[in-house]
């Protein structure tokens, strides 16, 4: 790709926030993704074509590596050797011809990559949206899906990316590559089913009001999805509850030993003793209580012991426990606490599972996206 492109389009990216709903545009946004960090060697090739090592992409290539040959850049003394040669500079960018890709260390990328001097080094792949979904899709729901459930996933994911660019802008990129934003594996994760959707919905994006809007998932809902305020603890208009056409969905358990139990959760100076009671209303998905949220999930759950009494939300047993959601009942033995519940992530924004059962019921992608996010506009950005 010519190195100009990707500066032209990193400038138009820009003025996503501020042009109107309907302004049609021929590119697309670029988007910079975290591969690794404070990493001492990183070796990169050409899957065909030449590889090109610029310190300034406004000035010539500093160097050129030839098809078939390894460009190997570690670090020594806080500068960049590149293939022995000492570079000075704060960062390199790596690019191939332009109808080749780069390997990192063997897996291969689409676009470019900028190497930054962060505590070692940041490996950084420079992508173009659509490129970058590519490798994201197929990581975030099973290719093997049908096309509308697998459209509505690109949509979100589309999505999220933009509203969540910069989420990493400290660190010297836009997105990481771990679930903590999307999984991103680039080419060696790319299937055709998943390309197809991306390139069927290109462009697309979720709007509120005329903003992006924040288009979270989760693996499934357990049977109905979650309001914000009840994650969060703030209001999000489109982050809305809403009932799926299966119930008690991913169902689950986890055992903690009685001691293990205990331990935990009076860390922090709080004292149990023995547990002599749990006080927790019983879980019924799509029922709300004081101590539950309206779709069943644990709000609040009250420990007893002979020492005192500990409350704790279900966010904070979930994140104690590695639980797989919030929606579960407690029960406790003589030796064991068990956790038995539905579902599996935060219950926020798409389901999953619940878009498959919506797609193989004859729901398209559009139906899908808007019934899980309230109030939302489907609109084609580029």
């Amino acid at each position: 790709m010519n190195r100009y492109l990707f500066l032209c389009v990193s400038v138009l990216f820009a003025a996503i926030t501020v042009l109107p709903m309907t302004a049609a545009a021929s590119w697309q946004p670029e988007i910079t993704i975290g591969l690794s960090q404070g990493v001492a060697e990183v070796r990169l090739s050409a899957a065909s074509g030449a590889l090109y090592v610029y310190d300034d992409l406004e000035k010539e290539p500093m160097m050129k590596i030839p098809q078939g040959q390894e460009l190997s850049v570690r670090m020594m003394r806080d500068r960049f050797l590149a293939n022995e040669k000492e570079i000075k500079g704060e960062r390199l960018v790596i690019q191939p011809e332009s109808t080749g890709f780069v390997r990192v260390n063997g897996m291969p990328y689409r676009g470019f990559i900028t190497l930054l001097k962060k505590q070692g080094m940041t490996v950084v792949n420079n992508v173009p949206v659509e490129d970058y979904l590519y490798g994201v899709v197929p990581k975030e729901m099973p290719p093997s899906w049908s096309a509308e459930a697998l459209r509505a996933q690109s949509i979100a994911a589309r999505t999220f990316a933009l509203k969540n660019r910069k989420r990493h802008s400290a660190e010297g990129f836009d997105l990481c590559s771990t679930a903590h934003c999307q999984v991103y594996e680039g080419m060696s994760a790319e299937m055709q089913s998943t390309t197809a959707a991306v390139n069927s919905t290109r462009g697309e994006v979720l709007f509120y009001k005329g903003a992006i809007i924040d288009a979270l998932f989760h693996t499934d809902s357990g049977g109905m999805t979650e309001f914000s305020e009840h994650v969060w603890g703030s209001t999000v208009p489109y982050l809305r509850a809403v009932k799926e056409l299966r119930t008690q969905t991913q169902p689950w358990s986890r055992t903690v030993s009685m001691a293990s139990f205990v331990q935990k959760i009076e860390a922090g100076d709080k004292s149990l003793g023995t547990l002599k009671e749990i006080r927790l209303s019983p879980l019924t998905v799509g029922k709300g209580s004081t101590d539950r949220t309206p779709s069943g999930r644990v709000r609040v759950a009250e420990f007893v012991g002979t020492k005192g009494r500990i409350s704790l939300s279900g966010n904070d047993l979930r994140s104690m426990f590695s639980l797989p959601s919030t929606l579960f009942d407690i029960r406790a033995g003589r030796t064991e606490v068990v956790f038995s519940g539905y579902g599996s992530g935060h219950g926020l924004g798409l389901s999953q599972w619940g878009a498959k059962a919506l797609a193989d019921s004859g729901k398209g992608y559009k139906d899908i996206l808007l019934y899980y996010y309230s109030g939302v506009t489907l609109e084609k950005l580029y």
